[in-house]
């Protein structure tokens, strides 16, 4: 063991407030500990701000990787910079000839100019809002600068640099390809950097290995130890890129090694049939049939997709191991009815079936969907949300308790522990993305122990072929491609943010009609988001600058945008009625104003993407997505299908300023020239070269820090993981007990959010 002793302190009561930290000489028993207790001295100052970044333990600090890395390999001279493009980041070893501060328009917000020079010339530096440059620089300085180069006229300006006294020049921060973090508040990338720094030497290097010699040797992948080195402070590009891959494949390997679990597990289940005898398929069927021709107006028949679809369910259905099956279809493809006929063929058999799903609008709507289209059949549908009083939620439980509820739509409120089912045989899960692996779970063990239940998952996002390889290889998947006959086609067009004149008419005419329409702002981007909030406060020794907003800032002024774009459609479509909604409302508040949109009480509604999965609004034709090019083709394509539900012509219209020629523009005329979701899908797969690629944020499965499935070279990682997985998990589900440290990495470690197994599997 070894100990840290207090800090020397004004009296005994410093001495007896500052508590002895012993450091374990086991290296696990370290990563484990909370990182502001670890004795960890540059951790130290983090311990609150940490939190706000996920930042708990050692182990955690160690895994908050880099967003990106600046090569500062060389020291320029100010002389040799005017062949430098713009936005290209630098470092410089210059003295500051004076300072000049003003106020903005901007309340309490400041622009501080630094004059620098070297022996070749002269620069500027500019920091906006930050209050405290004033009190560290001085004139006679001498300091070496980091930040993105861009020009004023014929004047060099390194916009909000990073800086540091030039005696004190830290082998971290400069002379080498440095580190650049997520940060929030009362966080530096200063002080990260040296917190990492300690605790890569003291922890890091003893990480303990949990991947066999074989494994990394045909994933030719380094050790942890050294990837977390070269992860942090590479040496090389090249070394940082084989961190990247080892990080990867033991991501995608956690993400195999959980699917192969679970389907293991659930093969090893023995489940009570749900056989659906001729006569019963032809009636549920045809109960369909005449609830569509009824909403429709005239004769209507399930696609032959769907008739697939309910065949492949029907066939499962009649096995005594549990269903597992993902419906994927395109914005209306007609899921819901896909699902009816599941529950429908429950219902006939005496037992109960379960449809989740994400919030209490779209749980009301399926309520009223699924009701409609098992009316003929006599089967009640039964709703459960957290909205219900006490008197109607207590009924509702009773009659889901004792079998008299036999379909039941509801929310979360589904899988609280009061929530008892008699005899539940089927899962219905939709918006699936929505839900993770834990409350899929906690759903169908209300289904008794022994009994499991039939599980059918529900998405609107097409998946791409060589993504759902990957993502669904747990899963059986049906595709519903064909559209229902009578959807109207939705016409899409790209115009310029000054060109609008004509759209704003237009709304004014369909709310004139009785019809409605949607406007979505996009999410602003961390640099954006800085200049909106005002920029970051607070002093902090070592760099300063490059203070990036968390998420949730993130997400704060992403409402703040929709909230001053609400106000400004409110005077500018007066006296159209314009409602707003954004992810920092209340989901009571924002599921009212939905509802107000849908029941015609807003004509207009100004929203952020929570509107992508919402209710059903035959009346809303037009639909206004601004900066479009933020958008993922998936999102685009999701957003269009608010429109065109009912019989009236409709609208998509993509606000862009995107060069012609880019591939934002190309992303943007793929939208324009096709409705099908699938080829969207392939598109922008083709198109996404790196980040967050369509599938993964919207598959139901845990969102990977390092894996993405738009590189070539992560999908063949996938592949061989895939193999790996195989190799490693037992006949029954059960992971190596001859890797005992990969078995508690995936319980335990970093890798346990990706992993998701069956913890009797694991066993």
């Amino acid at each position: 063991m070894s100990a840290s002793g207090p800090k020397r302190g004004k009296g005994a009561a410093a001495l007896r407030a500052a508590p002895v930290i012993v450091v374990p000489d086991d290296p696990w028993a370290r990563l484990e500990m909370p990182v502001g207790h670890a004795g960890l001295n540059a951790a130290n100052p983090l311990r609150r701000g940490a939190r706000k970044l996920g930042i708990e333990t050692v182990r955690d600090l160690l895994f908050h990787l880099p967003r990106r890395y600046d090569d500062l390999r060389e020291m320029r001279t100010l002389g040799n910079l005017n062949d430098v493009p713009d936005g290209t980041v630098i470092s410089a070893r210059v003295t500051v000839l004076g300072l000049n501060v003003q106020q903005t328009w901007r309340k309490r917000v400041q622009v501080t100019t630094a004059h620098l020079a070297d022996d070749t010339g002269t620069a500027e530096a500019t920091w906006f809002g930050r209050q405290y440059i004033d009190r560290r620089l001085r004139p006679g300085d001498e300091i070496v600068v980091s930040g993105k180069l861009k020009r004023r006229g014929f004047t060099l300006i390194i916009d909000n640099p990073q800086f540091q006294p030039a005696a004190a020049v830290s082998p971290l921060h400069a002379g080498r390809i440095v580190p650049m973090y997520r940060l929030t508040a009362g966080v530096t990338v200063a002080r990260l950097r040296l917190a990492m720094r300690e605790a890569l030497d003291r922890d890091g290097r003893e990480y303990p290995e949990y991947l066999r010699t074989g494994l990394r040797d045909e994933a030719a992948v380094p050790g942890i130890a050294a990837a977390l080195e070269a992860i942090h402070y590479p040496d090389s590009f090249e070394a940082r890129d084989g961190a990247v891959r080892r990080l990867a494949y033991d991501e995608l390997l956690a993400l195999q090694l959980g699917m192969v679990v679970r389907r293991r597990i659930r093969g090893r289940d023995v489940t009570a049939p749900v056989a659906v005898a001729d006569e019963d398929d032809t009636r549920i069927r045809q109960a369909l049939e005449a609830s569509l021709t009824r909403k429709l107006d005239r004769p209507a028949e399930l696609t032959p997709d769907q008739a697939t679809v309910i065949d492949e369910i029907r066939a499962d259905l009649a096995r005594p191991i549990p269903m597992l099956r993902l419906v994927q279809g395109d914005v209306g493809s007609g899921k819901t009815a896909v699902a009816a006929w599941a529950l429908a063929a429950a219902a006939l058999n005496g037992r109960q079936g379960a449809l989740l799903a994400p919030t209490d609008l779209l749980a009301r709507q399926h309520l009223s969907t699924v009701a409609a289209l098992l009316e003929d059949l006599g089967i009640a549908v039964t709703l459960l949300v957290g909205s219900l009083d006490a008197k109607s939620r207590a009924k509702t439980t009773e009659a889901i308790a004792n079998g008299q509820a036999q379909v039941v739509v509801g929310t979360h409120a589904l899988l609280q522990e009061s929530v008892r089912f008699d005899d539940l045989a089927l899962v219905v899960v939709d918006e699936q993305h929505r839900f993770g692996v834990e409350q899929r779970s906690a759903l169908e063990s209300k289904a008794g122990p022994g009994r499991p239940p039939h599980v059918l998952l529900m998405t609107a996002t097409p998946i791409p072929r060589t993504l759902g390889q990957v993502l669904y290889a747990d899963l059986d998947v049906s595709t519903l491609r064909t559209a229902p006959a009578g959807r109207t086609p939705i016409r899409t067009g790209i115009r310029r943010p000054g060109d609008l004149d004509g759209t704003w008419q237009r709304v004014r005419a369909e709310a004139a009609a009785g019809h409605r329409t949607f406007v979505v702002v996009p999410r602003i981007g961390p640099a954006a988001a800085k200049a909106g909030a005002g920029g970051a406060a607070g002093e902090e020794e070592g760099f300063a600058g490059d203070e990036e907003l968390p998420d949730e800032d993130l997400e704060t002024v992403w409402a703040a945008a929709a909230e001053a774009e609400h106000a400004r459609l409110k005077d500018l479509l007066a006296p159209l009625r314009v409602g707003l909604v954004h992810g920092r409302l209340k989901p009571a508040d924002r599921d009212r104003e939905m509802g107000a949109f849908r029941d015609g009480d807003i004509d207009v509604l100004v929203g952020t993407t929570v509107v992508e999965v919402g209710v059903d609004v035959p009346e809303a034709t037009i639909m206004v997505i601004e900066d479009a090019e933020r958008f993922g083709l998936a999102q685009l394509h999701q957003l269009r299908g608010r429109v065109g539900r009912g019989s009236a012509e409709s609208f998509c219209v993509l606000v862009s300023g995107a060069v012609e020629d880019t591939t934002e523009y190309e992303r943007l005329r793929a939208v324009t020239a096709t409705t099908d979701g699938f080829a969207l899908a392939e598109r922008d797969f083709e198109l996404r070269r790196e980040g967050d690629v369509l599938g993964l944020a919207q598959s139901g499965l845990p969102r990977l820090r390092v894996a993405t499935l738009g590189n070539m070279t992560h999908r063949e990682l996938a592949t061989l993981a895939r193999e790996h997985a195989e190799q490693l998990v037992g006949p029954s589900g059960e992971l190596p007990v001859s890797d005992p440290e990969l078995v508690r990495e995936l319980r335990e470690g970093w890798l346990a959010r990706v992993f998701q197994g069956d913890p009797a599997g694991a066993a």
